[in-house]
């Protein structure tokens, strides 16, 4: 039985065998010994990591004051429409590639404007001659240029002087047409627009409210000077009379002052929510609060308090270790007291290379260790030179410092209110020949991050309004969107080059 059992099978394995074609056979045969395991390997999958495990670079404003008091930064004494515009161009080309996002434009500095403005005179530093009109819309231009390069512009005005002279003996220029001489103060080197007054607080307010109105700034922001310090130490100087007319409810006559300036501050406050709530309001103090207080009457930790502004900048213009003005004793104190207010930090950058500055400043390596400390402090969103010519002049290679400091691209942080639709994470997000390329909605631009290791922080690798771009060197890439208030969507999957 075994016998005949063992010739079946033999029967039957060899008709299996010659039931196969010949064809079949030889293509078997023909397989390259490891092209099994070639098919059967599972193709290349985009790393399984949840970005929100990712080091994401820290949002930054990188910022420079650009000062029209005096022409001391634009126009500079020059009349041609020409050379204004070439002059204003060299400095946003300059700052484009210092990886700059914002400039703080002063277009209000002596009761004037650098627009046509119902309320204030064209500015003499424009044309040469106060309340004489140029030959083209400055303000619209400085805006279109600043904001082709993807450089915020945002609208600085002095709130109350109206003009400076060196001495008593050497008169002020003639009023606007439409200031009451009532609302105004002759002091003895400076007139101002007199704080206590009802109709100059709501007509601070109506200024702000016709250039947001007209024009596409980003923000409103105010410098340091409120009361003039002659209300503390000329003795000539009495404002006795307003505060019997408008204070009686206050106890001092400092308290009614603060509150002047607060009734200011809050009513351009409410007429940027009213109008235009996605613009930015803010305020750049001296670093020293108790002065801003006691002798400018300007209560600024309140305003930050009660959410009047969005964004403090305090001038820290003195050195790390500075005896009476420490940078580190007063960064501290400011992002300690700011409130619902961001703090970008101002910097002293006219300081570098002066020799009567002192030590510190005739090194760039200063900068570098204030750069340090802004950004390892949670609360501060940024940085602001002071000021722009000074940035260009690049003393002691200061500039160059930045330049290094800034070497990476920095994504703008969100301030202030936002009013634009929410942004969406990028669609189809794909690495197709060396180029990254996805779909998005709305009006956003796209912001590419890189990754050489997923243990340590990224950078930003491009910012731009296109919906593809050429990777860069081999690692991880992600993207996500930011609207036009600089709010960011959720990130997209991780890319592997």
């Amino acid at each position: 039985m075994k016998r005949i059992f063992y010739h079946y099978l033999i029967l039957i394995l060899s008709l299996v065998y010659f039931s196969c074609s010949k064809d079949e056979i030889f293509e078997d045969e023909l397989k390259h010994p490891d092209e099994e395991l070639v098919e059967d390997k599972p193709k290349p999958t985009e790393p399984s990591v949840d970005t929100k495990t990712l080091t994401f670079p820290k949002k930054e404003m990188r910022a420079v004051w650009i000062t029209t008091a005096w022409g001391l930064d634009w126009p500079n004494g020059q009349y041609s429409v020409d050379a204004q515009k070439a002059e204003y161009i060299n400095y946003l080309d300059r700052f484009k590639s210092l990886k700059i996002n914002a400039i703080f434009f002063q277009v209000k500095a002596m009761g004037d404007a650098f627009y046509e403005s119902s309320y204030e005179p064209w500015s003499r530093y424009i044309t040469g001659t106060r309340g004489k009109a140029p030959n083209y819309d400055v303000l619209k231009f400085l805006i279109d240029e600043a904001h082709a390069r993807d450089i915020e512009f945002h609208a600085w005005m002095n709130p109350y002087r109206i003009a400076t002279r060196a001495s008593s003996s050497d008169s002020y220029p003639d009023l606007f047409s439409s200031v009451d001489a009532l609302w105004v103060l002759d002091l003895e080197k400076i007139q101002i627009y007199n704080p206590a007054l009802p109709e100059v607080q709501k007509r601070l307010a109506d200024i702000v409210k016709e250039l947001i109105t007209k024009y596409d700034v980003d923000g409103i922001h105010f410098d340091d000077y409120f009361y003039p310090s002659a209300f503390v130490s000329d003795k000539n100087v009495s404002d006795a009379a307003d505060y019997q007319k408008y204070g009686k409810s206050y106890k001092t006559i400092q308290d009614f002052r603060r509150a002047n300036v607060d009734k200011a501050i809050k009513g351009v406050h409410d007429v940027i929510v009213a109008t235009k709530p996605e613009l930015v309001f803010s305020i750049a103090p001296t670093s020293d609060n108790k002065y801003n207080v006691e002798k400018m009457f300007a209560d600024v930790t309140k305003w930050a308090k009660e959410g009047w502004i969005d964004v403090v900048m305090p001038q820290l213009y003195h050195e790390i270790g500075h005896k009476t003005a420490d940078f580190i004793t007063r960064l501290n104190w400011w992002t300690q007291n700011n409130h619902k207010a961001a703090v970008i930090a101002g910097h002293g950058f006219y300081r570098f290379g002066d020799g009567t500055a002192g030590a510190a400043f005739q090194t760039a390596s200063e900068l570098e260790r204030q750069f340090d400390l802004t950004r390892q402090n949670k609360k501060v969103v940024g940085n602001i030179m002071y000021r722009a010519k000074n940035v260009m002049d690049n003393k002691i290679g200061i500039t160059n410092q930045l330049a290094a400091i800034y070497r990476n691209i920095a994504v703008p942080p969100l301030l202030g209110r936002s009013v634009a639709p929410d942004p969406i994470e990028p669609k189809e997000v794909k690495l197709e020949n060396g180029t990254l390329k996805w779909t998005t909605s709305g009006n956003v631009r796209s912001v590419i991050y890189y990754f050489d290791d997923l243990k340590k922080e990224g950078k930003v690798f491009a910012i731009t309004n296109k919906n593809s771009y050429l990777a860069g060197p081999s690692g991880y890439y992600c993207i996500s969107t930011i609207n036009s208030d600089n709010k960011e969507s959720n990130p997209s999957k991780l890319l592997k080059k």
